[in-house]
């Protein structure tokens, strides 16, 4: 894995890269991004990408940023600075409602879209953690099927950055955009939803809730798993992966240069 720093819209955006094949873009979730061990085994097949999204992590706090729709325009401006075409885009809670924001807008560099636990939607009276509410306890239970499981070790003002930006996304309304699930029919493209059938934050009838509203997304529900699955289940999480970004040999991807084929538009 190699780490770089390159300038979106503005944005000093950290970026880590490893591994070869088609390209896979990552975006992580509300605690931030790294290297661990699920993006390790997914660069063993593909050429991986993980920024750090602008407010968190390494990367600028811009003066744009503002709200989820942000994060979505960003995604796009930096499939195009990297020029990726076919690209999988595979997002984590937080990273995988910014993953269906920004397919929903512009979907011509995509190939296939895998949301990780995503919010972005919401389903009425559905009991959930609240993140902003609940007690650390809480939040570790939450989050891992082994509540004894630590989190990534971050110092306190990364910790605080990420929080911040979280909040600035994800506080009202809580964890979803109230507009995106009627525009969800757009993202004709094979669509994967993981859930973990232990995550109290986005439980799995949100995962549901999400692929009914996706024409032909798959919903797959991974036992002995919370909500930050691919640090709690990443045997179970690239097991589900892996066969599915798997790209289509009758379809060439990769970056400039490459002959591309263009992605064909679906009846409405």
């Amino acid at each position: 894995m190699q780490q770089t720093e390159i300038s979106i819209a503005g944005c000093r955006t950290l970026v880590r890269r490893g591994g070869t094949g088609a390209p896979l873009l990552w975006l992580h979730g509300e605690h931030g991004g790294g290297w661990g061990t699920t993006l390790q085994r997914l660069a063993q097949r593909f050429d991986v990408i993980a920024p750090d999204l602008p407010g968190f992590g390494h990367s600028d706090t811009p003066a744009w940023f503002d709200n989820i729709h942000d994060l979505a325009f960003f995604t796009l401006e930096l499939l195009e600075a990297l020029d990726l075409r076919a690209a999988s885009l595979v997002g984590s809670s937080l990273g995988g409602w910014v993953a269906a924001e920004a397919a929903v807008r512009d979907r011509s560099r995509l190939a296939r879209l895998a949301l990780l636990n995503p919010m972005g939607i919401h389903v009425k009276g559905l009991a959930a953690t609240d993140p902003f509410l609940a007690t650390p306890e809480e939040i570790v239970a939450a989050n891992f099927h082994n509540a004894a499981q630590p989190m990534d070790a971050a110092d306190l003002d990364q910790q605080l950055k990420n929080r911040h930006a979280f909040a600035r996304m994800a506080w009202a309304p809580r964890l979803h955009d109230p507009h995106l699930e009627k525009w969800l029919h757009r993202l004709r493209l094979p669509t994967l939803i993981l859930s973990g059938a232990e995550d109290r934050v986005v439980p799995p009838a949100n995962g549901a809730a999400y692929a009914a509203a996706i024409p032909g997304a798959r919903h797959q529900v991974i036992p002995a798993c919370a909500h930050l699955a691919e640090m709690d289940a990443p045997d179970a999480v690239c097991a589900a992966l892996e066969p599915f970004l798997e790209p289509d040999p009758r379809r060439p991807s990769g970056r400039s240069g490459e002959s591309v084929s263009p992605i064909k538009e679906a009846a409405p």
